[in-house]
């Protein structure tokens, strides 16, 4: 294949890659970018694959078939519930993917007695440090996510300098392997510490903090697939995996931001293994619950509604009843917004995607910063499954573990109703004074029956 026909394919590749991020940065372009992100690397996996002739035609097409077929089973039969663990899995096998291409390279250039360039050695080494910090580490948070391990930050003493010392093996590997490429086996060993790694590094962090995790490991996967475009001299993959380790790290420090942490914060500081306190001197004798008939009587008369998903809202898959909830409230009169936590859920934008499935209006769907001031002036809030993010005791406690981390400033609407299966505390353990609350009602129920028990009070009014 001619060098300019492959050059303008890669270039092509690289533009709809930008076009996606630039299209996935907004609820209304998601799809369009997904789709673009999709063709580009469609374009650059057929022409390399042609190009260099590795494989035959009918093997290309069947591999074209067979993923393709995979790919839309899972779109189809994933629940959005499941669809943070879902990218967990996708960050772990590219990790995984780009540490064993490598190592194959590797090993062909030992087989066939190849020259061992400085750049080969060093991507081949990182590829696989990166590779399999991601690959194992993403296996921890599908874990966590799932619930197939404890979800809560599992410490042990001396654990820090465990992991110190795990790291100065892999950085020893990762020079053995430079300086002598022609033992294949550093490599392997340096792969197996990796994995130890990126297990030790991803048990020690909370569920709280799993938005920021699979960010960072969205990272990962992009820079080990970067460093083993280097290894194959491919600038396709190199630019691929730039893009993605980029924007992963971008993604990252957002979170963080929203979380008023710092990165290192959230690696090393073990927020979420503290004991869950139960709050019986908050709550006891103050919690005030409602019924749907009283609920609909507030919203009546309400000219301002905000609803405040979270992750309850997920669960219990209640997005199509507050859309449904939502647009009777706009027929008889109320303004409707939707207030929006970056970090709300288990995965950045993980509430846009829910609502965006429901149709929701993207005008309605608004940020933190743009919420905020509107709080105010709100009649009532609707809390669905959120607990942390409506925290007050992040502004009114320094002790607190969530002490300066923004929130949605829900307490100061006129009233609040809290839709909750209890008083159970959030993933970071800690009681809820909102609950308690003069102006705060709590609703006992699933988040889907109990938005749809609220609709039919309402028509019944």
């Amino acid at each position: 294949m001619p060098a300019a026909v492959i050059n303008f394919a890669y270039l092509l590749a690289s533009a709809l890659f930008i076009f996606a991020l630039k299209g996935m940065s907004h609820p209304r372009t998601a799809v369009r970018g997904n789709l673009l992100g999709a063709l580009g690397m469609f374009i650059a996996v057929l022409v390399t694959v042609l190009d260099r002739r590795i494989i035959s035609y009918e093997i290309i097409l069947a591999g074209l078939v067979v993923g393709a077929g995979v790919g839309a089973v899972l779109a189809v039969r994933i629940q959005m519930t499941a669809m943070p663990q879902m990218v967990a899995l996708l960050n772990g096998f590219g990790g995984a993917a780009s540490a064993l291409v490598a190592g194959a390279a590797l090993a062909e250039t030992i087989h066939v007695g190849g020259a061992f360039g400085l750049q080969l050695t060093v991507a081949t080494a990182l590829s696989g440090l990166i590779g399999g910090v991601t690959f194992l580490g993403s296996l921890v948070a599908f874990g966590k996510l799932q619930e197939l391990i404890t979800g809560a930050a599992v410490v042990f003493p001396g654990r820090h300098a465990v992991n110190a010392v795990f790291l100065l093996i892999n950085i020893a590997l990762c020079v053995f392997v430079v300086m002598q490429p022609e033992q294949l086996l550093w490599y392997w060993l340096l792969l197996a510490a990796a994995c130890i790694l990126g297990i030790l590094a991803t048990i020690g962090i909370g569920g709280a903090d799993m938005p920021v995790v699979i960010s960072l490991l969205n990272s990962y996967s992009g820079l080990a697939a970067c460093a083993t475009g280097f290894v194959l001299q491919n600038n396709m993959l190199i630019i691929a995996g730039s893009l993605v380790g980029a924007s992963g790290i971008i993604l990252t420090q957002i979170m963080c931001k929203a979380m008023n942490r710092s990165l290192a914060n959230v690696l090393f500081g073990g927020f979420g293994a503290q004991a869950v306190t139960k709050g019986d001197d908050i709550y006891k004798g103050k919690v005030k619950a409602a019924s749907p008939e009283e609920i609909a009587m507030l919203l009546e008369n309400a000219q301002r509604v905000a609803i405040v998903p979270g992750y309850g809202m997920a669960v219990s898959q209640a997005q199509h009843a507050v859309r449904t909830l939502s647009a009777l409230l706009e027929k008889r009169g109320a303004e409707v917004f939707f207030a929006i936590h970056p970090v709300a859920g288990r995965m950045p934008g993980h509430m846009n995607v829910l609502l965006a499935e429901a149709d929701v209006p993207y005008e309605a769907l608004k940020e933190m910063d743009v919420a905020n001031p509107l709080f105010p002036q709100t009649d009532v809030s609707i809390i669905i499954g959120a607990n942390d993010v409506v925290n007050p005791l992040a502004r009114t406690d320094p002790k607190s573990p969530i002490a300066g981390m923004p929130i949605l400033d829900v307490d100061k609407s006129r009233t609040v109703v809290v839709i909750k299966r209890s008083l159970s505390p959030g993933f970071a353990g800690i009681p809820n004074p909102l609950f308690a609350a003069d102006n705060t009602l709590m609703f006992f129920s699933d988040g889907q029956k109990a938005v749809n028990d609220i609709i039919n009070a309402l028509k019944e009014s």
